[in-house]
């Protein structure tokens, strides 16, 4: 019998919540990570729970389990490398599930690699395009080029400050 693991569903845009309780009621096991968030309407404001990582679900099945997740309503696709599915490792599972159950703040953060073609969101560099160069877990240094006089000029941002294009 194959090793059951984890694995990346992507789903219907807010039909996570539903494809996780359909596959728990299947006695798949799923994890949905949760963040808490306020929500605030004119005459009150609410805490709403919502996912983590929007139209993503994990799911720890093996192969032949991963046919039978796909047919539930609302399921998309596997992240796959080809044709397969990309496992992911228990120790990533379980280090989100401590973050969530310590109540420690997290928030998504954009996959962005050196070479990724990014903008800066806010700050001083408001509106610059760029390329990455070079990245850390705190800063990114960008280099911004002119074509037209073939020159460029790098400087370094926040990391949270930028988004990939």
């Amino acid at each position: 019998m194959e090793e059951r693991q984890w694995y990346a569903l992507y789903t219907r845009s807010r039909h996570e919540k539903f494809i996780r309780s359909e596959l728990e009621k299947r006695k798949i096991e799923a994890f949905l990570p949760l963040k808490t968030i306020k929500r605030r309407w004119s005459d009150r404001t609410v805490s709403i729970q919502e996912p983590l990582f929007k139209s993503y679900l994990f799911v720890k099945a093996d192969a032949a389990c991963t046919t039978e997740v796909l047919k539930t309503k609302g399921a998309v696709r596997f992240i796959c490398a080809g044709s397969k599915p990309i496992a992911i490792r228990d120790a990533v599972i379980g280090s989100i599930r401590q973050a969530i159950e310590q109540e420690i703040q997290i928030d998504p953060f954009p996959y962005l690699r050196e070479g990724d073609r990014v903008y800066v969101r806010s700050g001083v560099f408001k509106g610059t395009e760029g390329f990455i160069v070079r990245k850390n877990e705190k800063k990114c240094r960008i280099v911004i080029s002119i074509d037209a006089i073939m020159s460029s000029i790098s400087f370094e941002v926040d990391a949270t400050l930028v988004e990939k294009l």
